[in-house]
């Protein structure tokens, strides 16, 4: 079987070696000597100023938007995983979609200004596979309008814009940890910010609002990660680069053995080095997407409609129409990328999509 990724997993003997550590000091969680390396070492990987590691991908997003949204309207993108409006209605927020930009795939900016109204209280963007949003552009009406700005950069671990980091970029920006994920600790996030102000109330917010062992600034909750998986994550970070070097080499071979003309695929942001976190194609309907779909599945081989369906057909929310998103959502696939990935599997990839063609 071919799935749509597979986790990287380091050699066990490497991570053994990081979870002694764990047993000799008996400290499971609770912000333990191994997550404050791993927050350390990931400050330097990143060149980025403040980040905290969390227990999961969608804490940050919930955190975030507890601290900005204020009960108010949320812009956001309608073409992403559902954490990022999840987060917002249950926040108490609501989410006003934008739709999307055709080729970039991220929230279009040209449209965030007509959205905006009294109530409006932030921006909640997604980089959507590790591509960067039109950052200047938002910023600009952020600070026009007086709104906060959070990016959901669950894909971008290792992306630069401008010579810097992703994470560099809004008030707040956050990242996935999943096992899915290019870095991974197993299950966990991070929330990044440049303010160090913002980053003390983001930290007691991750720690039930401590400020002291009997000192509670403000509510909290707990999205404290373990130094298990801090020792997954310790484990994984030197191979990062690898990890990146062979996806770039996977979406090589898909870009040159793929029909031309058939197929639509991601536009990176011109300023972007790239983590080449996934290989999305767009078909040029959904019919030819699900012949698609069913002849490799029919060979074993797994992609996935990601993201499908578009948030704002959501049937927990009242839908506000978005053609570009509902149409990129129903033609729209990764296809299979992971270290590890055989040529003559990607061979085979491209063969079966050639013949749908």
């Amino acid at each position: 079987m071919i799935p749509v990724t597979k986790t990287f997993l380091p050699p066990i003997e490497e991570y053994l070696t990081h979870l002694q550590k764990v047993w000799d000091l008996k400290w499971l969680t609770n912000r333990g000597p191994l997550i404050r390396e791993l927050e350390d070492k990931i400050k330097d990987v990143l060149r980025v100023k403040h980040i905290i590691i969390t227990n999961n991908g969608t804490i940050p997003l919930q955190i975030a938007v507890k601290l900005f949204g204020n009960h108010g309207e949320v812009i956001t993108t309608p073409f992403s995983y559902v954490a990022t409006t999840s987060s917002i209605v249950w926040e108490n927020c609501k989410p006003v979609f934008v739709d999307i930009d055709p080729d970039h795939l991220t929230i279009d900016e040209k449209k965030i200004e007509a959205a905006i109204t009294s109530k409006t209280t932030a921006i909640l963007a997604t980089h959507v596979f590790g591509n960067p949003c039109n950052v200047e552009v938002i910023e600009t009406i952020a600070k026009k309008h007086n709104l906060k700005v959070i990016y959901d950069g669950a894909h971008c671990f290792g992306v630069n814009y401008n010579n810097t980091s992703i994470f560099n970029y809004g008030d707040v920006s956050t990242c996935s940890f999943h096992a899915t994920k290019l870095f991974q600790t197993g299950e966990g996030g991070a929330l990044f910010c440049n303010s160090s102000e913002l980053y003390e109330k983001l930290f007691y917010s991750h720690n039930f609002g401590h400020n002291g062992p009997e000192d509670f600034l403000a509510p909290g909750i707990n999205g404290k990660s373990s130094e298990l998986h801090a020792a997954m994550g310790l484990t994984v970070l030197p191979y990062v680069n690898r990890i990146i070097t062979d996806r770039k080499k996977i979406i090589d071979y898909y870009l040159k053995n793929l029909s031309p003309g058939k197929l639509k695929v991601l536009k990176i942001r011109e300023g972007t080095e790239w983590n080449y976190s996934y290989f999305p194609v767009i078909f040029e309907s959904e019919t030819v997407l699900l012949e698609a779909i069913k002849k490799l599945n029919e060979s074993g081989i797994f992609p996935r409609r990601y993201f499908y369906p578009s948030l704002n057909t959501l049937r927990y929310l009242n839908t506000q129409k978005m053609p570009v998103s509902e149409s990129v959502a129903q033609t729209i696939a990764c296809l299979p990328l992971y270290s590890g990935l055989e040529e003559n599997d990607l061979e085979r990839i491209c063969n079966i999509i050639n013949s749908v063609l």
